[in-house]
């Protein structure tokens, strides 16, 4: 290895399901900078297999028998203080996320699309910067116009009408595209009412809805 080259990231796998693991294993060791190895079928085998290998990052099944990957994520921490954690799960589901989160998880990455995210969810988790599905930013906006509602959260600059559309079409869960046909305007005009939306709210990029999310209580930092 020359001294330009990045370090590998040395990474701990654990699912029940040894086919799982496998796609899962080659996604990632087809980067150069990732590299999986270990393996383990439940948290307690994650854990064991933390004591003997020198891992930098591990990604977790939510749901595994014996030991959950949620159960594992604060026991590894607390083994390796430097390890990433990242949670594999079938489940688009907002409580789940935020429980992984509150575990000290850096991201949560779906299964149906880890093809697409989970690199960059395991690079993001290196550089410490928190990996948020797409409908976590949807939940994350539904929850903070339910305080707004109930007066809990003043808004810090007042939306236009629009916005207000946008956002709440934004909390509903649908897309860009879909919004710009319900309003009749251009997915660059959505998306710039959305950029218009994140700031007013102080909700700017990925870690700003993170702390936000900390905030609001939804999660502990």
């Amino acid at each position: 290895m020359t001294m330009t080259e990045t370090p590998t990231i040395r990474i701990l796998l654990a699912d029940d399901h040894a086919l799982v693991r496998r796609g899962v294993r080659l996604i990632l060791d087809r980067e150069p900078d990732l590299e999986v190895i270990a393996e383990a079928g439940d948290g307690a085998e994650a854990i064991a297999q933390a004591r003997t290998h020198d891992v930098d990052l591990a990604v977790l099944d939510i749901a595994m028998p014996r030991m959950t990957g949620l159960q594992a994520t604060p026991e590894l921490l607390a083994l390796k203080p430097g390890l990433r954690v990242l949670m594999l799960t079938m489940h688009d589901n907002e409580q789940y996320f935020f429980q992984a989160l509150k575990a000290g998880a850096s991201g949560y990455v779906l299964k149906s699309v880890a093809d697409r995210d989970l690199v960059a969810a395991c690079r993001a988790a290196m550089r410490d910067e928190p990996f948020l599905y797409p409908g976590a930013v949807t939940a994350l906006i539904r929850n903070y116009l339910d305080r707004v509602r109930h007066g809990e959260e003043p808004p810090d600059q007042v939306l236009t009408p629009r916005e207000e559309e946008v956002l709440k079409l934004v909390a509903e869960g649908h897309s860009s595209k879909e919004i710009a046909e319900m309003l009749f305007i251009s997915i660059k005009t959505v998306h710039r009412h959305r950029a218009n939306l994140l700031q007013k709210l102080g909700l700017r990029d990925r870690l700003e809805l993170t702390r936000y999310a900390i905030r609001a209580g939804l999660i502990e930092p």
